[in-house]
């Protein structure tokens, strides 16, 4: 397995940069996390989950800590950049992430190779488009991912398929998923990349021989491994203590300001990899991507913003965010992150990976149902060093919905929480259905 140093973290918007973001978790619930470099890629958090109590929460992934667009892009470059020199001398790979998380880290390693396509998982199902297969993941409230591609041959080849995920823990996700796809498409090579690796030796023993079984190659790449160590009454502990600070979100504030921002998103353009993203497609994207930067550089307004992504919709808002930070005035910060399914306890301290949460319905009309959704790090908390000026969310257009503006809805939450909320939507991509 090839690991090594992560490259450049940052504290994800705390003015305190010395406590580390997991301190809190592992005075009180005695989790332990051993391996270099681990601890400068996670904090640690608490969630309410039978399966697993505690949440290393990724500082350089872009979902719950608002984080410099460059660290979050160059991390997932970086992932692919070691999986380019695992694969050296073979066919192009297909890459897949798993949704939701790993969305925008998937596709940031189809990035760093030349010619891969790039497909994630998904939880929503699109009418016409034909299901490839589906899996289930461990650890995890909410289960069942589709794959849907727009083009069946995509996942029909024989070359390595490169399967991207933010964490690995036991390695059963990825099991799963490799049985599922071998059923369909066999091939012999496969790889595992993940920002952090911390499977334990029965992880690692069960993994190979799963793969022997198999009669397949699996290599797993990451940019830090290591072992999180758990207290046998782990979850016990852990349900006590979200029981005991569970509180509502910030205090009530006046709406501020809501408008609509303008992009010309090019119809013929994915939103993402839900169905697939080739390398015409990536070239096409780098293309109008600085245009894209100078037009929101005209519209943003503040000197902190924060670019927020949409649950799957990862990539594209971190793109824009990365590229917005190349166009506006020096002194003015860009932040990236994403809003989640994932409940989450936040305790507003320094040694807390969640310090503050959002809560708002689902506006997508999701097919398990309505339900609750998140936002975490967006406002500032206790301290005022993290307000952001202005948060620009950036929905697709399956996503812009009364609920998505109603009262108690995603950007009435934003609203009291930053001065300026600007509103981007970009068309959602559905193949043309195939009719014999």
């Amino acid at each position: 397995m090839e690991t090594g140093p992560g490259g450049a973290t940052a504290s994800g918007g705390s003015t305190d940069t010395e406590t580390w973001a997991g301190s809190w978790v592992a005075e009180r619930l005695g989790v332990a996390l051993a391996g270099d470099g681990l601890d400068a890629l996670v904090g640690l958090a608490l969630r309410r989950n039978p399966r697993r109590a505690h949440l290393l929460v990724s500082t350089v992934l872009g979902k719950h800590v608002p984080q410099l667009p460059e660290v979050v892009h160059d991390a997932g470059r970086d992932l692919g950049t070691r999986v380019a020199r695992v694969l050296a001398g073979e066919p192009t790979p297909v890459v897949l992430g798993y949704a939701e998380t790993a969305t925008g880290l998937g596709h940031c390693v189809a990035e760093a190779l030349p010619g891969a396509a790039y497909l994630h998982s998904t939880r929503r199902p699109v009418a016409g488009v034909e299901r490839f297969g589906a899996f289930e993941e461990e650890h995890s409230h909410a289960t069942s991912h589709l794959i849907l591609p727009r083009d069946r041959e995509l996942l029909s080849g024989s070359g390595p398929l490169v399967l991207v995920d933010d964490e690995l823990s036991t390695g059963r996700t990825v099991s799963n998923t490799i049985r599922e796809l071998h059923a369909v498409a066999p091939r012999t090579h496969y790889v595992i990349a993940a920002l952090i690796d911390v499977r334990g030796p029965a992880d690692r023993a069960e993994f190979e021989v799963f793969a022997a079984e198999l009669g397949v190659r699996v290599d797993v790449v990451a940019l830090a491994a290591g072992t999180v160590d758990l207290p046998e009454d782990v979850l016990a502990r852990g349900t006590a203590l979200v029981a005991a600070h569970e509180a509502g979100g910030p205090a009530d504030e006046p709406p501020g300001t809501v408008r609509t921002l303008d992009l010309d998103w090019p119809a013929d353009l994915p939103d993402g990899g839900r169905h697939g993203f080739t390398q015409a497609d990536q070239d096409a994207l780098e293309r109008i991507l600085p245009a894209f930067g100078a037009a929101l550089a005209g519209q943003v307004v503040g000197r902190r913003i924060l670019v927020l992504g949409f649950e799957e919709l990862m990539y594209t808002p971190l793109r824009l965010a990365r590229v917005l930070a190349e166009h506006v005035p020096a002194g003015v910060e860009v932040r990236y992150s994403t809003t989640t399914r994932s409940p989450v306890l936040a305790v507003d301290d320094p040694g807390y990976a969640i310090r503050t949460r959002l809560r708002f319905p689902a506006h997508d009309d999701p097919a398990d149902g309505p339900g609750e959704r998140y936002a975490y790090n967006v406002a500032a908390g206790a301290d005022p060093e993290r307000r952001f000026d202005e948060v620009l969310i950036v929905v697709d257009s399956v996503a812009d919905t009364p609920e998505l503006r109603a009262p108690g809805g995603l950007l009435d939450a934003l609203s009291r929480v930053t001065d300026h909320v600007g509103l981007l939507v970009v068309p959602s991509f559905t193949p043309e259905v195939r009719r014999s």
